[in-house]
C-alpha cells in the first residue's frame, strides 16, 4: 500500500521523542542553512592569543589551539557534515534502489548482483571506507563517493527483498499481462509501494553517514584538515582535550545530536510504516 506522506508526519508528530528529534533536526538545518547570519565570524580566522580560550560572552563555545572560535566552526561546519551525509544518503538510495529494482524483478540477474552485494558487505563499514578512501584520495567528493559505496548495498538488499514481494502481488501480474512495459511497471507500479522501506533507510543512512565521517576524519583518512566538518575538528583538537575540554566535547556533541536525532526518527518512521510494531505499540 502506498503511504500518504501528510499523514504520515501528522502520526509522526503526535509521538515526543520523535517531535523533538524534529525539532532538533530542524534547528541543526537552519542553523547550517543560516551560518553566515547565526555566525558571522570566519571560522578559519585564527587568533594566536585567543588560543584555548574558555567559553564566554566574547566566544560562547571557546576557542581552539589556533584561537578559532569554537561556535563559529561548528555552525559553519554543520553545512559540511550534514551536506556530505545528504549526497551520501541521496548517492546510496538512487544507486541502491537501482540495484534492488533490477535484481528483484529479473531473475537472472538476481544472483550475480547479490552475490557482488554480498562481497561488498561482508567488509565492516567503516574498514571498507578506508581502503576505498586509501585508494581514491582524501578529498570531500571521495569521502561521499566511498560512502555511498560503502551504504549502497545496504540499500540494495532491502529494495530487492521488498521487491520480490510486490512483484508477486495480482496487480503487478495484471499490468505484466496486458503487456505494459517493464520500465513502466518498475516505475508507476512497483517503486511507489517502496517508498516506505527506501524513507527508512534515507534516515538511518544519514545518521550513519555522519558518524562514519566523523570515524574517517578521526583516523585522518577523511576531509583535509582544513574543511571545517565536525569530524575534523574531533580530530584536529584531541591532544588539547586534557588542558581544553571544549574543542572535543562542543563538536562531539554536534555529532551526537545529530545522528541520535536522525536515528529516533528512523525508528519512528520504521515503527509507524511496520504495521507489527505499529500494532504492538
Amino acid at each position: 500500500m502506498k503511504f500518504q506522506l501528510p499523514r504520515m508526519v501528522r502520526q509522526l508528530l503526535h509521538r515526543r521523542i520523535v517531535m523533538v528529534s524534529a525539532v532538533v533536526l530542524l534547528i541543526i538545518a537552519v542553523l547550517a542553512i543560516g551560518a553566515p547570519i547565526f555566525a558571522s565570524a570566519d571560522p578559519n580566522d585564527t587568533a594566536v592569543m585567543e588560543r584555548l580560550k574558555a567559553p564566554s560572552a566574547e566566544h560562547l563555545l571557546g576557542t581552539d589551539e589556533l584561537g578559532r572560535d569554537m561556535y563559529a566552526r561548528i555552525v559553519h561546519g554543520a553545512r559540511y557534515s550534514l551536506s556530505i551525509a545528504a549526497l551520501t544518503a541521496i548517492g546510496s538510495v538512487v544507486f541502491g534502489t537501482i540495484l534492488g529494482l533490477i535484481a528483484g524483478f529479473f531473475r537472472k540477474l538476481d544472483a550475480p548482483l547479490m552475490r557482488v552485494v554480498d562481497a561488498m558487505m561482508s567488509f565492516p563499514d567503516i574498514l571498507l571506507a578506508i581502503a576505498l578512501v586509501a585508494i581514491l584520495g582524501a578529498s570531500l567528493g571521495n569521502v561521499v563517493l566511498a560512502l555511498v559505496l560503502v551504504y549502497t548495498p545496504r540499500v540494495a538488499r532491502v529494495v530487492r527483498a521488498s521487491t520480490l514481494v510486490v512483484r508477486e502481488l495480482l496487480f503487478v501480474e495484471a499490468v505484466r499481462a496486458l503487456g505494459v512495459r517493464t520500465s513502466r511497471i518498475l516505475w508507476r507500479h512497483i517503486l511507489p509501494n517502496l517508498m516506505s522501506p527506501i524513507l527508512v533507510q534515507v534516515s538511518f543512512i544519514f545518521a550513519y553517514a555522519i558518524l562514519a565521517e566523523a570515524g574517517l576524519s578521526f583516523l585522518g583518512v577523511g576531509v583535509p584538515p582544513e574543511i571545517p566538518t565536525w569530524g575534523t575538528m574531533v580530530a584536529g583538537s584531541q591532544q588539547y582535550a586534557d588542558k581544553a575540554f571544549w574543542v572535543v566535547l562542543f563538536p562531539g556533541l554536534a555529532i551526537i545530536f545529530t545522528a541520535l536525532s536522525l536515528q529516533l526518527l528512523g525508528d519512528g518512521v520504521r515503527d509507524l510504516l511496520d504495521p507489527k510494531l505499529k500494532k504492538a505499540a
